[in-house]
């Protein structure tokens, strides 16, 4: 920290940076909208290790915290929040924001204001563990969330699930939509064709995206993309790296579609697939809000989604926008994109129904919340 500055910051935001992923990219989407208002803020990091901090906004103090784990900065925040204090804290996750309750009370910083970023549905991201496990997740959550001053929760469905979780006092958690529209998305999906089949060629391509997870389902995504391929040419690209890469490979060579289906990989641009493709679906069993489906549809990209919790149904006015389909279910899958892929919608509704996702209107909220 520069001994140069004289104020304290108005904001301090604690983020924990393991790569290129869409929290990441949130965070660091809302810092900078946040500081391009003229707010002072104060980036506090856990991890370095993200292609997004090379975007950062020249105005943000950019502070390492010198720990590989959250666990291990409760020392170094404690340090800081005593010498700097900041006006207000954001933890960005749920972790983060446990660990900066106890840092403030160790730190005396009673004046500190304590926010906390939520972006997962806790409670279905948990559905797969034991019961035990769950108990033995929500007991810090219930000691620790009264001690937070607002809980920000990316959707209506988080919030509803953090006040069944944790107990807190509902006036205390609020939704803000996440960070997701910015003037660099529209410049990214400009960029050159990134894969043949992407050139007009007359073959509709159908793109997916995401950690090759659980979470994500691509195994849903690809059994109903068979089904579609049955009935007509059509291609799909799924955009990610993970470990369920090899089953996926295996399901595909089952089903027969190896030779029109493409796995590039993970991309720092999916935007330029995304402009390019007919068809977006999200196949995810849950999710707190899911930003490339926001993307998409930004970019005026059909979409097609599971109604998982939670997000989808908040973006898609509850399947007036374009189809939700139950999750796991691969026939409907197929036929909601076989129906959309026939009958799209128009581009300017998707982007309308995405306004209030800009990182404007979104630092503004935040800051509202922030006082």
């Amino acid at each position: 920290m520069s001994d140069s500055k004289v104020l304290p910051p108005d904001l301090a935001v604690l983020v924990s940076l393991s790569g290129e992923g869409g929290v990441e990219r949130m965070v660091l989407n809302l810092v900078n909208a946040i500081a391009e208002q003229g707010t002072r803020v104060d980036l506090l990091l856990i991890k370095t290790s993200s292609k997004h901090l090379d975007a950062l906004h020249p105005q943000v103090n950019r502070i390492d915290l010198g720990s590989k784990h959250t666990a291990t900065s409760l020392w170094p925040l404690r340090r800081y929040l005593k010498q700097a204090k900041p006006a207000a804290l954001l933890a960005a996750k749920d972790r983060a924001g446990r660990m900066a309750v106890i840092a403030r009370a160790l730190a005396g910083s009673d004046k500190t204001r304590l926010l906390m970023r939520l972006g997962t549905n806790l409670t279905a991201a948990l559905a797969h563990k034991s019961p035990w496990r769950m108990r033995l997740r929500r007991l810090p959550i219930r000691l620790l969330y009264p001690h937070i001053d607002r809980i920000i929760a990316v959707s209506e469905g988080v919030r509803q699930d953090t006040l069944a979780v944790s107990g807190v006092d509902p006036q205390k958690v609020s939704v803000v939509r996440n960070p997701v529209i910015t003037p660099q998305l529209q410049t990214a999906a400009q960029a050159p064709v990134p894969h043949p089949w992407l050139e007009d060629s007359g073959i509709p391509v159908i793109l997916g995206a995401g950690r090759l997870t659980l979470q994500k389902d691509f195994h849903t995504l690809i059994k109903a993309f068979a089904q579609l391929r049955e009935r007509r040419p059509c291609r799909l690209i799924i955009l990610g790296d993970g470990r369920q890469k090899a089953p996926l490979l295996e399901l595909a060579e089952s089903l027969g579609v190896t030779a029109d289906l493409a796995f590039p990989g993970f991309t720092s641009n999916p935007y330029a697939y995304m402009k390019r493709a007919q068809l977006f679906v999200l196949s995810s069993r849950w999710e707190g809000s899911p930003n490339v489906l926001t993307e998409a549809m930004a970019l005026g990209v059909p979409v097609v989604s599971t109604d998982c919790p939670s997000g989808p149904n908040e973006i898609l006015d509850q399947g007036r926008i374009a189809p939700l389909v139950p999750v796991g279910d691969h026939l409907a899958l197929a036929e909601a994109m076989g129906q959309v892929l026939d009958s799209p919608p128009q581009s300017e509704q998707l982007r309308e129904a995405v306004a209030e996702y800009r990182a404007e209107i979104s630092a503004t909220h935040y800051l509202k919340l922030i006082g």
